[in-house]
């Protein structure tokens, strides 16, 4: 295939475009593949088009090497079944929520479950058409709060979700090792660096769950990785190691004190110092105090926000991400200056677990919040704390969370060492539901014994439109970007920056053999364009090989360019013959 860029539909850029943050969505934008039509909305261009249809074929090969078979649902859908699994509420302002004329409530799909385990139930009832897997690949919609990053985080995506049936837990287990698999041969056909995590279940609900995510220094998901062994978890999932559990007995009673101007754990720490106070023979520290946190949470179909504590050490911060994981599908919000005036037990900066007790507020503990363990914490009066206040002795909470921050250097599980913290952008997704979604459609299926059994499901996603965000970010450098051959819109760019109207005839019979070669070549025959412009476009559009016709093709010699890489200078009868044998290997 030949196309030539006298008459491709593209413009590139030389400026940033202005509301761009991270790499890919500059280069994108620039080279002309993308283009902003909304707020985390965008146009594929032929360009992007090209590439994307590319990613999606990678992905339907291997989901089609499991077994799987491809079907659409539609986009637009309808508020019963979502209504019936709970999600038409838990998933909040998330959902983008429409009506039809005739005022029937509707809805952009957000990902299908619902649908899948209905058209199973409407269409099998035998053990024997089981185990299934089905897929889509999908255009999703999610009213993200704040789009950012082009589409590596946008309200309109391109996702492959894909959902497994068995008769059996043993079987979803194999299942999900399949899927496993072939994300695995997807992420690696593609080039991607990335990481296989642990992870939350979330709003999807099931029990087991991992996921993929591609190392990036932009990546808005942080995990951690065991300085030992083959450990690495979303720090979602990471599960804090409780702390040691001490006797009550011989312990000092608490005491209150007056501490002016000590509403941060910093100023707590500086008083307590100040006046000698001294925990087990040493000066205080941060992870000797208890930061009482109160946060508002909204249940899935109340119509009231309730009050929560949440106690982590002073020497950490909250990580909403990991306090929200937890509460799902609760929405949480940090008390406001309104939550504050409606309940006067409640004094900024002097908040502790006391208080909240003694006014019906249910306390969640971090887990080193254990039996015996004596903190300095506020006491719910305006400058005053409490010295030694032990729990199980003069507080008790209500449960566990995990909502402290990780930090580098922490106990890895089951002595692996001590985690490291990376950063990633999500890119896969896989789940063992389970009968959550079977169940909630009463899917009842005849067994080999011709009894009625609800199936189990698992479910897999992967964000095919991120994906070449993804590879955007991991493989481009300060000229542009740099595409795999096997998703790049073409595999060589053929740039003719010799005006000789022999330079033009020989580009045009190089473009004609490469063509014949069964390669899918870009063409650059634009007459008006400086050599310079043709360069810096090349570059920018990142495609993995290119042949130059120059200044040296007086002579009968080209460059073949590898795009971040080496340049060769060979005789243009074997350029040809080169860059076949560069891209076949």
């Amino acid at each position: 295939m030949i196309t030539r860029l006298s008459s491709l539909f593209l413009r590139t850029l030389r400026e940033d475009p202005s509301d761009a943050e991270v790499p890919s969505h500059k280069l994108l934008v620039r080279a002309g593949y993308v283009r902003r039509a909304a707020p985390g909305v965008y146009s594929w261009l032929p360009l992007g088009l090209r590439t994307l249809r590319k990613i999606e074929n990678v992905v339907r090969e291997e989901m089609d090497n499991i077994g799987g078979q491809e079907l659409l649902f539609p986009a637009l859908l309808p508020r019963d079944p979502y209504e019936k699994t709970g999600r038409w509420t838990e998933y909040g302002p998330a959902l983008f929520r429409l009506q039809d004329r005739k005022g029937n409530d509707m809805l952009l799909g957000p990902t299908h479950e619902e649908m899948f385990a209905t058209a199973v139930k409407d269409l099998y009832s035998s053990y024997k058409d089981f185990p299934v897997t089905l897929y889509q690949i999908q255009t999703k919609y999610r009213d993200e709060e704040r789009p950012r990053a082009g589409i590596l985080r946008g309200r309109e995506f391109i996702m492959k979700d894909s959902y497994s049936f068995d008769m059996t837990d043993s079987g979803l287990e194999q299942s999900y090792q399949v899927h496993r698999g072939a994300y695995q041969a997807i992420f690696n056909r593609l080039g991607i660096e990335y990481a296989i995590c642990e992870a939350t279940s979330g709003a999807m609900g099931g029990s087991a769950s991992e996921e993929f995510l591609a190392l990036s220094p932009n990546g808005e998901d942080t995990f951690v990785r065991a300085t030992e062994g083959d450990y690495a978890a979303n720090v979602e999932a990471v599960v804090t190691q409780p702390g040691i559990e001490r006797p009550i007995e011989g312990l000092a009673e608490a005491v209150e004190h007056e501490t002016p101007d000590s509403e941060t754990i910093a100023t707590l720490v500086d008083w307590a110092n100040s006046i000698g106070v001294e925990i087990e023979g040493r000066p205080v520290t941060a992870a000797d105090t208890l930061k009482c946190l109160v946060v508002t949470i909204l249940e899935p179909g109340a119509e009231e926000r309730e009050l929560l504590g949440v106690l982590v050490p002073g020497d950490r911060e909250v990580d909403m991400k990991r306090l929200e994981a937890s509460l799902e599908p609760a929405e949480v919000a940090l008390a406001e200056e309104k939550d504050f005036k409606r309940n006067p037990f409640l004094v900024k900066g002097y908040v502790g677990p006391r208080g909240l007790a003694a006014n019906g507020v249910r306390v969640l503990a971090d887990p080193r919040v254990v039996h015996g363990t004596a903190w300095i914490t506020g006491a719910d009066a305006p400058n005053r704390h409490v010295v030694g206040l032990v729990a199980g002795r003069d507080f008790e909470v209500d449960g566990f969370i995990e909502a402290a921050e990780i930090l580098e250097g922490d106990p890895a599980p089951n002595g692996m060492g001590t985690l490291t913290l990376e950063r990633g952008i999500e890119i896969g997704h896989i789940f063992q539901l389970g009968r959550k979604y079977t169940e909630a459609f009463d899917v009842q299926i005849l067994d080999e014994n011709g009894k009625r059994a609800i199936p189990t499901m698992g479910s897999y996603g992967i964000g095919v439109s991120r994906l070449m965000a993804v590879l955007a970010e991991q493989r481009h450098d300060d000229k542009g970007l740099n595409w795999p051959v096997e998703i790049a819109p073409y595999q060589v760019h053929v740039v003719v920056a010799n005006k000789d109207s022999a330079a033009l005839e020989a580009g045009d019979a190089i473009v004609a053999e490469l063509d014949a070669a069964g390669l899918e070549v870009l063409f650059d025959d634009r007459p008006k364009v400086s050599p310079g412009v043709k360069f810096k476009d090349a570059e920018l559009l990142g495609i993995p090989f290119a042949i130059v016709l120059g200044r040296s093709f007086a002579e009968g010699i080209v460059e073949v360019r590898v795009r971040g890489g080496e340049t060769f200078e060979v005789p243009a009868t074997e350029a040809v013959a080169r860059v076949v044998e560069l891209i076949r290997g």
